[in-house]
């Protein structure tokens, strides 16, 4: 007796070509060009000496930015689905004002105008308030707006017999967002914080519009007192993809242990 009919899928070398990361070998063929040429080409070496020292404000802009967009845009995210009215209505204003400018312009908003007042509230010299720390607010408020969509996404993908579940058990809301709704969240959302981060990371380049020394003004201030525009921004450039190419390929390897994970 013959047995079933065995299908074996026609797996060609094409199939195999088409799935190749030509985007990935040429992004890394030009950085490994470029790191070639920061030690061979004496031009883009002092170039790449000049404005590496940048990369630590850069990352300081970032991270602590981040860390304060989380906590503001958890506290909108949740504003979002409030059940009272009020709380609701300013968590979305919060989020679709921020939404509806650029955020350059939001930027400079910030830094010249909403600090100083509010500083100037406080009975604090508005000239105390350093460069550096009005980036990191000013980045802080405008990402929390993005997280807060994020968050809220998050929250509500999941299945509200969780919440009333917990409800059952004797928690309270804070308890059951707490303990059961938040940790699920914060796993199926954490793929899009970390896209929002490596954002965050780009956009720290605006920074430079107030004059803080990140990697963007030191590559514009070396241009500037050298002329030389190819070698300053190829730097910029290698600097950055080589920050985001590795975040994001981390990123890549994190979404693919959380779907193993998950099943």
């Amino acid at each position: 007796m013959a047995g079933p009919d065995i299908q074996i899928p026609d797996i060609t070398w094409r199939d195999n070509w088409r799935e190749f990361p030509f985007w990935l070998v040429a992004i890394f063929a030009f950085l490994i060009v470029m790191a070639i040429l920061v030690f061979t080409d004496p031009d883009i070496r002092e170039a790449f000496l000049f404005i590496i020292p940048g990369i630590q404000i850069t990352l300081y802009i970032t991270l602590a930015g981040f860390a304060i967009a989380l906590v503001l845009g958890l506290l909108a995210g949740l504003g979002r689905i409030s059940s009272n009215a009020v709380v609701r209505n300013i968590a979305i204003t919060y989020v679709e004002f921020i939404r509806g400018v650029p955020t350059l312009v939001l930027i400079l908003t910030l830094a010249f105008v909403l600090v100083p007042a509010v500083s100037n509230s406080f009975g604090v010299d508005n000239r105390n308030v350093s460069i550096e720390l009005r980036a990191i607010l000013s980045l802080s408020i405008i990402y929390g707006a993005f997280l807060a969509e994020i968050f809220r996404a998050g929250i509500e993908s999941i299945s509200k017999g969780q919440m009333e579940a917990a409800r059952s058990l004797g928690m309270n809301y804070r308890q059951s967002m707490q303990f059961i709704i938040l940790p699920q969240a914060v796993r199926n959302i954490s793929p899009a914080l970390g896209n929002d981060f490596i954002a965050m990371l780009k956009d720290s380049s605006l920074a430079s519009v107030l004059a803080v020394r990140e990697l963007t003004q030191r590559a514009r201030l070396y241009a500037g007192s050298t002329f030389r525009f190819p070698e300053s921004y190829l730097v910029l450039t290698f600097c950055y993809l080589t920050m985001t190419i590795a975040l994001s390929l981390l990123l890549r390897w994190y979404e693919q242990r959380l779907g193993k994970d998950s099943r």
